[in-house]
């Protein structure tokens, strides 16, 4: 994808999330699930990790390489005219520049970036490496004239056997996220939670992303939560899943 539209787009993201309260970006994984979320009238998608190493056969948390990942963007990004933004988990072992420089190389306009370091154990980050590495991001992206969206995401509450419990160092990341250059937070596995959401909201000045099931979950209420940005996660897909086993159930051989 050539430049200015490169950034005609991340602008674009920008703005969007200015415009919704929150912004949802359904979270698709191949050129067909693209369209059909662009077509019906989404301004802004996200790739996600789980549902692209799902449709590729591979697995998930790092399955995949960043090339290969790289690969199943461009022709997503090509397809749709609405900015995209994608999943880049933890970087893939790559440096800040070199992810910012692929990602843009093939379109993208935006990433998620988590603490969790699948190619290193699984190990995660503490709070200042993970904060150093978003910077290096923003940083990268600045160089380049690109105004990236940064997803910033840990992974405390998903590791926790006691969320609660860890709501104070979460809180202390996600501020450090923001005071490195990242444009919104993302804590996983809390969307079910009133409380954890509320306390996280409330702790940071740009906006919060959440995990939403596009069915069994009810998006007033994450606006009311004050969540800023909406992501599907594997949700969509796992949902999509469900609708096609229901309609090909009737035409099972054992239901004849």
């Amino acid at each position: 994808m050539d430049f200015r539209t490169t950034v005609e787009r991340a602008r674009r993201l920008k703005q969007l999330h200015a415009e919704y309260k929150p912004l949802v970006l359904p979270t698709v994984w191949d050129v067909w699930s693209a369209r059909t979320a662009a077509d019906a009238g989404f301004p802004a998608l996200t790739v996600g990790s789980h549902p692209l190493a799902a449709s590729r056969g591979a697995d998930d948390q790092e399955g995949q390489t960043f090339e290969e990942v790289l690969a199943a963007v461009r022709p997503i990004t090509a397809a749709v005219d609405v900015p995209v933004s994608v999943d880049l988990e933890a970087g893939y072992g790559r440096e800040p520049a070199d992810l910012v420089a692929g990602l843009t190389e093939a379109g993208g306009v935006g990433l998620n970036i988590e603490d969790t370091v699948h190619s290193d154990g699984g190990r995660v980050r503490d709070t200042k490496e993970h904060a150093s590495y978003i910077a290096g991001l923003r940083a990268a992206a600045d160089d380049a004239g690109i105004p990236l969206w940064v997803n910033g995401r840990t992974d405390l509450f998903l590791h926790a056997e006691d969320p609660s419990a860890v709501l104070d160092e979460a809180v202390e990341r996600l501020r450090a996220m923001e005071q490195a250059g990242a444009d919104s937070v993302y804590p996983v596995r809390i969307q079910d939670d009133d409380d954890l959401l509320t306390a996280v909201t409330g702790a940071v000045s740009i906006p919060v992303n959440s995990t939403a099931h596009p069915v069994k979950h009810d998006l007033e209420r994450f606006r009311r939560l004050g969540v800023g940005r909406v992501t599907y996660g594997p949700l969509l897909q796992l949902a999509m899943t469900d609708a096609m086993k229901g309609v090909l159930g009737p035409w099972l051989p054992s239901a004849r």
